[in-house]
Order: structure tokens, then C-alpha cells, then sequence
């Protein structure tokens, strides 16, 4: 009974399939030579190849960045979905009034991108009310969850999630990435240590009708301390992280 039991424990752990080698696609947009050092420098952390497999884009579909901050994401999508595909960098308002705020041309945001890549548009919008000009296959957003909590964004929250399940087509996806608070942490971190409570995050994207159809483990990394803030020395792409793909129905 007891080699039996062993037996069935060794077939188990062998039942659980391994993760897919990214594509061609994807490691050809990550080792891409026009991608700057800045980004590069960052891949060992951020994971790229991993999380865009994950995620399954691929040649052909149309992607939203949603906050793409510099384009790291936007410039590797814009290469895997090819000239078929399309990517929407889609930065907000209220991030185009603080540059405003302070001299600076809130247009300027995700130009190069748009001048690099002929298949990249830029979409400045309200969280609230999201929206983008056609149906897309998946939107994406990294380390930007925890921030739509934060000021006058946390009230139009449920607006934002309800806009992104309505802009993707039927089964599109919905992809997910933040830094990991301690369990039970509630909301108040993600001002606090810029962290998300994952199951929060859970909870409100499937208020919004999404169901949770997958979890990645790439970027979990169980010594971080949760209690810490991210924006600490090299915290920022050293933290526990969460990965969750939803799925509009």
C-alpha cells in the first residue's frame, strides 16, 4: 500500500504540466536590438518572454498597454503582434494633467513609441469610463493595479473594470500584474507600500464580470518581505508579484 501511495504521489506531480517555452515571436520581440538599455536591463526582474507566453499574445491581435509607463511592455507587444497586430498605449488623464502641472507636454508621453512602431497608438483617456476605438483581444496592465486604488481613481474603479470587460471581445482576456501585499493586508497598502491584496484584486475584477482563468507563479518569489515598500533600493522588479489572466465571458 505504501509503494502504491508513493506511486500515485510521483504520477500526480507528474500530471502538472510544465510551463510553455515562449514562442519564436516573443523571444525574437524580446531580443529585438531596437529595444533601449534601460529596458534590457530590466528583463532578468521583469520576465518578459515568460509572462507574454503566459498570457498567450501572439501575431495579429490587438493589445492594450493599459499605463504603460516608458513602453517596456508596448515595444515588446508591438513586435509579437506583428504589422497584422495592433497595441493601444493607453496613458490616463489625470497622469497628462500632472505633467501639465509641471511645464511638461503630457503629448510627448508614448510619442516615440508611436514614431518607433507603425502598429503602436496612443490613447490618452479616463481610467473611469475606459474605452478604447475597437474591440481588443487582451488588456494588459503592470504594477498599475494597486494605483487605481489611489486618490480621486479608487471611486471610478468599478467604472474602469466595468470599461475594460466591455472594450475586449468575448473571451478576451484580461491580464493582471502587481506587487504582492501580506494576506489580509486590505486596501489601504496600495497608498501606503504600493503594494495590492491579491485577493481584493481578485474579488473586484470578477465583480466586473471577469472570470479568473489562470495564475503564473513567474514572478513569485516567496522571500520578499510584504510589508515593505516597493519603491525602497531595488525593491521595484525584486518583489513578490502576483499574475492573473481573467477572461470576459
Amino acid at each position: 500500500m505504501k509503494n502504491a501511495l508513493c506511486l500515485l504521489a510521483v504520477c500526480g506531480a507528474l500530471a502538472v504540466p510544465a510551463a510553455a517555452a515562449p514562442s519564436k515571436a516573443i523571444t525574437a520581440a524580446v531580443a529585438d536590438s531596437g529595444r533601449p538599455d534601460t529596458d534590457t536591463k530590466r528583463d532578468a526582474g521583469r520576465k518578459p518572454a515568460e509572462l507574454l507566453e503566459f498570457a498567450g499574445i501572439h501575431a495579429g491581435q490587438k493589445v492594450v498597454d493599459l499605463l504603460p509607463g516608458g513602453g517596456y511592455f508596448t515595444r515588446i507587444f508591438a513586435k509579437t503582434v506583428g504589422p497584422k497586430g495592433f497595441v493601444y498605449a493607453y496613458y490616463s488623464n489625470a497622469n497628462d494633467a500632472r505633467l501639465k502641472s509641471q511645464g511638461k507636454d503630457p503629448d510627448n508621453q508614448g510619442a516615440d513609441l508611436k514614431k518607433a512602431y507603425a502598429n503602436v497608438g496612443v490613447i490618452h483617456g479616463a481610467i473611469t469610463g475606459f474605452v478604447t476605438p475597437e474591440p481588443v483581444d487582451l488588456v494588459w496592465t503592470s504594477d498599475n493595479l494597486h494605483d487605481m486604488h489611489n486618490g480621486a481613481a479608487a471611486e471610478g474603479l468599478p467604472s474602469a473594470l466595468k470599461g475594460i470587460h466591455d472594450s475586449l471581445k468575448k473571451g478576451g482576456l484580461f491580464i493582471v500584474i502587481d506587487h504582492r501585499a501580506a494576506k489580509g493586508a486590505g486596501k489601504e497598502v496600495t497608498s501606503t507600500l504600493h503594494r495590492m491584496d491579491e485577493d481584493i484584486a481578485k474579488q473586484e475584477i470578477e465583480a466586473a464580470g471577469f472570470k479568473l482563468v489562470g495564475e503564473s507563479k513567474v514572478l513569485t518569489r516567496d522571500g520578499d518581505d510584504r510589508t515593505k515598500k516597493v519603491f525602497e533600493a531595488g525593491e521595484h522588479d525584486q518583489t513578490d508579484q502576483f499574475v492573473l489572466k481573467f477572461k470576459r465571458s
